[in-house]
């Protein structure tokens, strides 16, 4: 067997080999058409995630409200709605059957879509997260911060979320990751992001070993960037010696 890498510099319409795999004008080659996937598989993980964040950190905190059973109940429908719905399956709602119901979105563009569908079912685990990270915090942290003349609402802003987010960034980091492999349901709707690249130019090229070969790698390389980002942050917000404080609290 062997491999061919320049199926890569191949223009997608003549499938004649570029002498440069990327040229000027005309038509593109297969990695420009790649690397213009990667673009938009990029761009529906980080806008899912920062909807995941918000909706989740909204939901995760009402999770946890004292004195508040209806929103905590309301929360907690959030959740199991959107954990225990298949991601596919919210996709195709939101992109067939929500736009049928809500005729206002049935101009929207399938990404804008696709990324609403991706962040809110991401949401409910990022709510949880915040959930568990702001009940391991001890109790006295709340109690003295309304003890000073805090709100509720100043108590979570200044004292509760802060400490929070910072336990539960290794979970966040998974979730992170998580999304942008997630992102690849995408193609079912006809997002041109990785996915649908791969099928499609593997069955144009029939050279599936080298175009899978390059998405794997792609996925890699933004999972491990990912990672390593999520890492550093952690580092600089670590507050030394305070999980370890939080823990034995907890333990009495």
């Amino acid at each position: 067997m062997q491999w061919d890498w320049q199926v890569f510099c191949e223009d997608t319409i003549t499938r004649e080999v570029q002498p440069r795999c990327f040229g000027p004008g005309g038509d593109i080659t297969y990695l420009e058409w790649m690397l213009s996937a990667w673009g938009w598989t990029v761009s529906v993980s980080v806008l899912a995630l920062l909807l995941a964040l918000l909706t989740g950190s909204v939901v995760g905190t009402l999770r946890t409200l004292p004195s508040s059973p209806w929103v905590v109940r309301l929360g907690n429908a959030w959740v199991e709605l959107f954990r225990n719905i298949p991601l596919l399956v919210q996709i195709f709602l939101w992109y067939h059957v929500i736009p049928a119901l809500v005729p206002a979105l049935k101009g929207v563009p399938g990404f804008v879509l696709v990324v609403i569908a991706l962040g809110l079912f991401t949401s409910a685990r990022i709510a949880e997260q915040v959930k568990s990270g702001i009940q391991s915090l001890p109790r006295g942290q709340r109690y003295a911060a309304l003890a000073l003349g805090l709100t509720t609402a100043q108590a979570y802003r200044y004292v509760l979320l802060p400490m929070a987010f910072r336990i539960i960034i290794p979970p966040l980091t998974s979730e992170t990751m998580n999304i942008f492999k997630n992102s690849s349901v995408a193609f079912a709707v006809s997002v041109a992001e990785l996915t649908m690249f791969a099928m499609q130019a593997q069955e144009e090229t029939s050279r599936g070993i080298e175009i899978y070969l390059a998405v794997t790698g792609l996925y890699i390389v933004s999972a491990f960037a990912i990672n390593r980002l999520m890492a550093f942050i952690e580092r600089r917000v670590r507050v030394p010696g305070f999980i370890a404080a939080a823990g034995g609290a907890g333990g009495h």
